[in-house]
C-alpha cells in the first residue's frame, strides 16, 4: 500500500474509528487516526501529509470547526470532509462556509462515504462528463472535469466538491431548467437523502446555490447567471448578447 492515498481521521469515538479504519483500509487506503483535534495538528509538518482528513465536530478540547479554522491557517490545500452525527442544516453550512470540501452523516453507509472520497480524490469521473480530460466552457465560465476547479472570466472560483458537480449539472445544460432534484443528485449522489420533509433537498439546494452565487459575486459583483425557476429549480443562463 505504498501508493496507496493517505486519509487522516479524527474522532474521539475510538470504537468508531476502529471500525472506518478497517473499513477504508480494506479498500485500498493508508488511514492514520487521531482521537483528539490538538494531537493531529501537533502531527502536521512531523510525518507525510494526508491527502485527505476526517474530522469530526464533537470532541473533548478542540472541537471540529476549531480544528478546520487553524487546519487551513496551517496547510489551506488539504480537503476537509466532516463526519458527524450532527445532521441539522446550520452545522452543514458552518462546515462548508469554514473551508471544507464536503459533510457527510455519520448514519450515512460506508459505500457513500467511500463514493465521497473517491470523487474528492480525483479516483472516479465526475458524474455525466464524458473525457474527463475536457474542459467545459459556456461563455465566460470555464469547468475542468479533471482537477474540479472553476473560472470565471478567467478567475478561479473556489468551489467545493459538491458545489463545482451543482454548477456542471446547470451549466451543463445551459439555457435549460433543471430541477431541485436533480441538481442535488448532482452534488450528493442518488440516494443521497438530507433535509427535513420529503423535499428537504430543497432546502440544501436553495442553500448551495446561494453559497455558490456569492462565490461568483465577490469575483464579479454583476454575476447574474444562475436564474431560480420558482417552485421547479434554477438554470445556466446564456448570454445572447
Amino acid at each position: 500500500m505504498e501508493n496507496s492515498p493517505r486519509i487522516a481521521l479524527v474522532d474521539d469515538d475510538a470504537l468508531f474509528r476502529e471500525s472506518l479504519i478497517l473499513n477504508l483500509t480494506a479498500v485500498g487506503y493508508a488511514v492514520r487516526g487521531w482521537e483528539e483535534g490538538a494531537a493531529f495538528l501537533a502531527a502536521l509538518g512531523k510525518q507525510e501529509l494526508p491527502d485527505l482528513v476526517l474530522l469530526d465536530w464533537k470532541m473533548p478540547g478542540l472541537n471540529g470547526i476549531e480544528v478546520l479554522a487553524r487546519l487551513r491557517a496551517l496547510r489551506p490545500e488539504l480537503p476537509v470532509i466532516f463526519l458527524t452525527v450532527l445532521g441539522e442544516q446550520v452545522f452543514e453550512e458552518a462546515a462548508l462556509l469554514g473551508g471544507a470540501v464536503d459533510f457527510v452523516e455519520k448514519s450515512r453507509g460506508f459505500t457513500i462515504l467511500e463514493r465521497r472520497i473517491r470523487i474528492i480524490l480525483g479516483r472516479v469521473p465526475v458524474r455525466g462528463v464524458a473525457g474527463a480530460d475536457d474542459r467545459i466552457v459556456i461563455g465566460d465560465l470555464i469547468l475542468d472535469s479533471e482537477s474540479r476547479r472553476a473560472f470565471w472570466r478567467n478567475q478561479p472560483v473556489d468551489l467545493t466538491v459538491t458545489e463545482f458537480a451543482m454548477v456542471l449539472a446547470l451549466a451543463g445544460k445551459a439555457g435549460r431548467d433543471v430541477g431541485f432534484r436533480p441538481i442535488y443528485d448532482a452534488g450528493r449522489g442518488k440516494g443521497f437523502h438530507a433535509g427535513t420533509g420529503h423535499d428537504g433537498y430543497r432546502v440544501n439546494v436553495r442553500a448551495a446555490i446561494k453559497r455558490i452565487r456569492g462565490k461568483f459575486r465577490a469575483l464579479d459583483p454583476d454575476f447574474d447567471r444562475i436564474v431560480a425557476y420558482p417552485g421547479f429549480g434554477y438554470s445556466w443562463r446564456v448570454d445572447h448578447g
